[in-house]
């Protein structure tokens, strides 16, 4: 271990040694199992200027999902999901439009494949409707931690290939 790195990539050196299930994230313990969900979490927190809003709810996400003492999955998700819905008003500027919105908007102006949509929708709508996730609570809820790192960790890399639209429509792709 290098002497001169900070501590947490210290502990994080012990920690994949030892084959631990979690990793230090931007100052929280996180259940990690792969090192490319730490990058793609990074990538995702790292969104600056017109991406900021997006940074901050994936930031949210996992500062939810790690709360040691207290885990709340159910807002866990709501923020791994707004990450996607922030994500897409910006790139198609339609800042009032809905996830759909944005998604077909996507589809048509970006060329996003129409079963990656559809899989996406059906997502959004998951969150719209069950556990009461994004509403009211209705019932219960029964979410776990799978369910959260799930959401978390695929709408942060879908955060992050979409902000390729940008990169490439800047590019004249």
């Amino acid at each position: 271990i290098d002497p001169y790195s900070p501590l947490p990539e210290k502990v994080n050196s012990v920690l994949a040694t030892e084959v631990a299930a979690y990793r230090i994230f931007n100052k929280c313990f996180v259940q990690i199992t792969d090192q490319s969900e730490l990058l793609a979490l990074a990538e995702g927190i790292s969104h600056k200027g017109a991406f900021y809003p997006v940074s901050q709810h994936i930031q949210s996400s996992v500062d939810l999902l790690s709360r040691r003492e207290n885990p709340d999955y159910r807002n866990s998700i709501k923020e791994a999901i707004s990450a996607v819905e922030a994500m897409g008003k910006i790139i198609t500027n339609q800042p009032n439009a809905t996830l759909g919105d944005v998604l077909k908007t996507l589809e048509s102006k970006h060329n996003l494949h129409g079963a990656l949509k559809n899989g996406y929708l059906s997502l959004y709508g998951y969150t719209s409707d069950a556990n009461g996730i994004r509403h009211a609570l209705m019932e219960e809820s029964n979410l776990t931690q799978a369910d959260a790192k799930y959401f978390l960790l695929s709408c942060t890399s879908f955060v992050n290939y979409l902000k390729t639209f940008v990169t490439n429509s800047e590019r004249g792709k």
